[in-house]
């Protein structure tokens, strides 16, 4: 790890001197860059930072930041995390994982690390393919998706991770993309300033097996009527020229419009991140088609944010109690056990 010794870090103090092996023009580069960036512009030092993990192309990451890091094993990067994470409470941690590795072998850890709500960041890069191991289907692949391992179409049902993060009740849940990098930095700053485990979702383009797999998002002539960018307190106004947006008929959501007189912003469903009830039907838009009646469009931004205690926090004050009640312990004897018997 290189040392900077003026105490004033930049982006480029968090970059190392590896060769970055990404395919050219993957969307990991762009992330790469907006943590870096984030990371000197929030004031942090890479001594006192850490990034974990797992296996795929996004577990690449530790590599490419000059701070302290693993890469450990397929899916196993929380378990990894949560162990640093009790080991020091103080450090800034950082988890990327990617949808093969997090959600496939890896997805049981997940869903633990999210209900215990470790105080730690997760970075899960998206890109609907397994693309280190070259093209097969992930569990993020859409229904009929025709890749190496799934000649004929798959016929797997895709995982919607942030309605798997919700229903593991985590404390965080947000999306962004590669190819915003504005916003990509704001919720990279918003995971970093929330006590518990924040999931950030980040759309990555593979642009060799999966190319243009988010571009109705992305592109310019078809983002601004397919995704929403949420503000908390904000009504859900979204289009070209804001002229659509979403109210609740009842208990079911549905896009308006604001030109032609029926309905205004006073009428639209008011976003509010510690809505557990409303964020669930966010992280459902996923779920709906691009065109026709039911259209919704995508969510990015903060779906969800509350407060709750932290497992590390809630660990460590248990160590607390346990030696002023009964002083340190003794490791031997503990291991030891009170019962012991003898085999003839």
């Amino acid at each position: 790890m290189s040392i900077n010794t003026n105490g004033v870090f930049k982006a480029k103090d968090f970059a190392t001197d590896q060769d970055v092996r990404w395919c050219p023009g993957c969307g990991d580069y762009s992330i790469l860059k907006q943590v870096q960036t984030v990371l000197a512009q929030l004031g942090l030092r890479p001594a006192e930072t850490a990034v974990i993990s797992g296996i795929g192309c996004s577990s690449r990451f530790p590599y490419y930041m000059n701070t302290y890091g693993v890469h450990s094993i397929h899916g196993r990067a929380p378990a990894v995390a949560s162990g640093l994470r009790i080991a020091n409470p103080d450090i800034s941690l950082w988890l990327v994982t990617g949808d093969g590795d997090g959600l496939s072998i890896g997805a049981g850890h997940l869903v633990h690390a999210l209900r215990r709500n470790f105080n730690f960041n997760i970075l899960l890069f998206n890109n609907q393919i397994y693309g280190l191991t070259k093209g097969q289907y992930s569990p993020t692949s859409e229904q009929e998706k025709i890749t190496k391992s799934t000649p004929m179409g798959s016929i797997d049902y895709p995982i919607n991770p942030l309605a798997l993060a919700q229903g593991a009740d985590a404390s965080f849940i947000a999306r962004s993309m590669d190819r915003d990098p504005k916003h990509l930095q704001a919720m990279l700053k918003r995971c970093h300033g929330h006590k518990g485990t924040a999931l950030l979702e980040i759309y990555q383009n593979c642009n060799i097996f999966n190319d243009g797999a988010f571009f109705t998002f992305s592109d310019k002539a078809t983002r601004p009527a397919s995704t929403i960018y949420l503000e908390h307190e904000q009504p859900l106004v979204f289009g070209k020229e804001g002229e659509l947006g979403i109210r609740i008929d009842g208990w079911k959501p549905q896009v308006v419009r604001l030109d032609e007189g029926a309905y205004s912003k006073d009428d639209l469903w008011v976003h509010d991140e510690k809505d557990q009830f409303k964020s669930q039907m966010l992280t459902r838009f996923f779920d709906n088609p691009t065109a026709g009646e039911d259209f919704l469009p995508r969510p990015f931004g903060v779906l969800y944010a509350i407060e709750r205690p932290t497992y590390d926090d809630l660990i460590l004050a248990q160590l607390d109690q346990a030696i002023e009640e009964k002083g340190a312990g003794d490791l031997d004897a503990l291991l030891a056990g009170s019962e012991t018997w003898v085999v003839k």
